[in-house]
């Protein structure tokens, strides 16, 4: 079992370090995106179309790939904060229900965005194009499935680990 918890959780934080520099690009990207609208209509007089638009989809992958490092961090928010340094079976028991919690809310997003009607959100948004900036739809909804799915890893590799450890929790923060 602790080869199982090593491995989720080194994936886990492969993972985590790849969407911290996502949700940071996410973030220059809206910057500049936010200050180049700002220049062009003040300045020039002539603000491009597309530069709002990106703007938003880039706060939409920031805000996703952020909440999947919050929850990893356990620095997102939670109805019992020291829930987590329980230990023993009352700890144990804490950590399920809070991983029943995470499930029942990630688990119709996963299955929505795969199946479902007309085949699912991602399916549908692949033939609709961003209205500014030409593009497929899909290259934005994508960072849903995406963000939840990382969380789900992060929930199963912290469950891993704390069932590895005899129940108790990560003696240090997590990266």
């Amino acid at each position: 079992m602790r080869a199982v918890a090593t491995i989720l959780d080194r994936i886990s934080a492969g993972l985590n370090r790849l969407a911290i520099w996502g949700a940071g690009a996410a973030v220059v990207v809206m910057t500049f995106s936010a200050l180049y609208q700002v220049v062009a209509r003040y300045i020039f007089s002539s603000p491009p179309i597309w530069t709002e638009e990106l703007a938003r989809y880039a706060m939409v992958w920031a805000g996703l790939l952020g909440a999947s490092v919050a929850f990893r961090a356990a620095a997102d928010p939670v109805l019992f904060p020291g829930g987590r340094s329980v230990p023993g079976g009352l700890g144990i028991a804490l950590t399920l229900l809070r991983a029943a919690g995470v499930a029942i809310f990630v688990a119709p997003i996963l299955y929505y965005s795969f199946f479902g009607p007309l085949s699912g959100y991602l399916a549908r948004t692949f033939s609709r194009d961003a209205e500014m900036l030409g593009v497929s739809m899909i290259w934005f909804a994508v960072a849903i499935p995406i963000a939840f799915s990382l969380i789900l890893l992060h929930l199963l590799a912290d469950l891993a680990t704390r069932f590895a450890n005899g129940g108790k929790a990560a003696e240090t923060q997590r990266d």
